[in-house]
C-alpha cells in the first residue's frame, strides 16, 4: 500500500488500549510458603501500600477457625489505581502450610484452591448469559523458600510440582539477607539443580523481543531466578545519608530496590511493570485451557465436578477413627478373654467342691451301709 494511504489499521492496538484502560484488569497472585518467611511484608513492599496486616506472632503457627492441624486459605481483594489505570487484585494467603511436624499432604488444599478457581470460571462460561463474569483465576504463584542455604524440602518439592501444573509458579527466596553473597548463589544453583531434575514447571516469561535491551532485561530477569527477595516497608537511612526502603543492621542497610542486595525489582518489573499480561495470558491459554480440556475429557456438557471422595483431611480423621475403633475392639476383647478366664477358673473351681461334696455323700452313704448291717 502506498505511503499515506493508510485505511487505519494500525491504530488498532490505541483502540484495544482504551478498551483495556477503561475495564482495567483483573490480577490474583498466590503467596505459599511457611509461616514467618514475610508473605504479607513482600505483598505490601510490592504494592507499596497495606494491601494485608500482618498477623500476630502468636497467630502465626496456629488456625483460628479450628483446632485441627490444617492449611487456611485468605483471600485480600484491593483496588489499586496508577494514572487512570484500575487493577482488581486479589492476594491468597495460605497460613499454616508447611508449619507442622508432618505436612503429608499439606499442599492439597492449596491445589484444590487453584483447580476450584478454573472450575468457576468454567461453569461461568457455560451459562446462557455470560456478561459479569468474575475471574478469580490465579495468574501467578509465588512459592517462598526458606532461606536455610541447603537445598529444597521435600515438602517444597512435591507441592510445586503439583503447583507449577496448574499455575505461574515462580520460586521465591525469602528474607535474602540472612545469607551471604556466595551462600546465596550456591544455594540458587542448588536450588535451580533441583528443580531441573524433578522436573518442575516453573513461569518462564517471553526472551525474544524486537528491542534488544528488552531482550536483554528479560534475560536478566530469568537468569535471576529463584528470586531473592528483601522485604520492608521502612524508610531506613543508609551511611551516605540516602531515604531508602530497607532493614537497618548493625554492619549496614539492606536496601529492597538495590540490585546488588537482592532480586526484588526484578520480581516486580515480571509480576507488575513487564510480564502481567503474560501472565493472564498464559494462565488463560495454557493452565485454564488444560484444566478445561482434562475436565471436558470426562465430562459432559454442563455436569458439575464430582466431589472428592478422597480427601487427604477426611482420609486422616478416617484413619484416626479406625485405629481408635480398631483400639477399643481389642481392648474389649481383651477384657471378654480376661471375664472368660475368670469364669472358666471358677467353673473348674465350683466343678471340684461339687466333686468333693460327691465324694463326702459318697462316704456317708458307706458308713450308713456299714451301721445298717452291724445292726443286723
Amino acid at each position: 500500500m502506498a505511503p499515506g494511504f493508510g485505511i487505519g489499521v494500525a491504530h488498532l492496538p490505541n483502540q484495544r488500549h482504551k478498551i483495556v484502560a477503561r475495564r482495567g484488569v483483573d490480577f490474583t497472585i498466590m503467596v505459599c510458603g511457611e509461616s514467618g518467611v514475610g508473605k504479607t511484608t513482600f505483598i505490601n513492599t510490592l504494592f507499596a501500600t497495606a494491601i494485608k496486616d500482618p498477623r500476630k506472632l502468636e497467630h502465626r503457627h496456629k488456625t483460628s477457625k479450628t483446632d485441627d492441624r490444617t492449611v487456611e486459605i485468605e483471600v485480600t481483594r484491593a483496588e489499586l489505581e496508577e494514572n487512570n489505570f484500575r487493577v482488581n487484585l486479589t492476594v491468597i494467603d495460605t497460613p499454616g502450610f508447611g508449619d507442622y511436624v508432618n505436612n503429608r499432604g499439606s499442599w492439597t488444599p492449596v491445589v484444590d484452591f487453584v483447580d476450584d478457581q478454573h472450575e468457576s470460571f468454567m461453569r461461568q462460561e457455560q451459562q446462557p448469559s455470560r456478561q459479569g463474569k468474575a475471574d478469580r483465576r490465579v495468574h501467578a504463584c509465588l512459592y517462598f523458600i526458606r532461606p536455610t542455604g541447603q537445598t529444597l524440602k521435600p515438602l517444597d518439592i512435591e507441592a510445586m510440582k503439583r503447583l507449577g501444573s496448574r499455575v505461574n509458579l515462580i520460586p521465591v527466596i525469602a528474607k535474602a539477607d540472612t545469607l551471604t553473597p556466595k551462600d546465596l548463589s550456591a544455594f540458587k544453583e542448588r536450588i535451580r539443580a533441583v528443580i531441573q531434575a524433578q522436573n518442575i514447571r516453573v513461569y518462564s516469561c517471553p526472551i525474544e523481543s524486537d528491542d534488544e535491551s528488552t531482550t536483554q532485561r528479560n534475560r536478566d530477569i530469568m537468569a535471576a531466578m529463584p528470586f531473592s527477595i528483601i522485604g520492608s516497608t521502612l524508610l531506613v537511612t543508609t551511611p551516605d545519608g540516602r531515604k531508602v526502603v530497607g532493614r537497618q543492621y548493625s554492619w549496614g542497610v539492606a536496601e529492597v530496590e538495590n540490585e546488588s542486595h537482592c532480586d526484588f525489582k526484578k520480581l516486580r518489573n515480571l509480576l507488575i511493570r513487564t510480564h502481567m499480561l503474560d501472565l493472564i495470558t498464559t494462565t488463560e491459554e495454557i493452565h485454564y485451557e488444560t484444566y478445561r480440556q482434562q475436565q471436558m475429557a470426562t465430562r459432559k456438557f454442563g455436569d458439575s465436578k464430582p466431589a472428592k471422595g478422597d480427601s487427604h483431611r477426611y482420609r486422616e480423621k478416617e484413619d484416626a477413627l479406625r485405629k481408635r475403633f480398631t483400639e477399643q475392639v481389642k481392648q474389649e476383647e481383651n477384657r471378654f478373654r480376661q471375664w472368660e478366664q475368670q469364669l472358666i477358673s471358677e467353673r473348674d473351681r465350683l466343678n471340684k467342691d461339687l466333686e468333693a461334696q460327691h465324694a463326702e455323700i459318697k462316704a456317708l452313704e458307706a458308713e450308713l451301709e456299714q451301721a445298717y448291717r452291724v445292726r443286723k
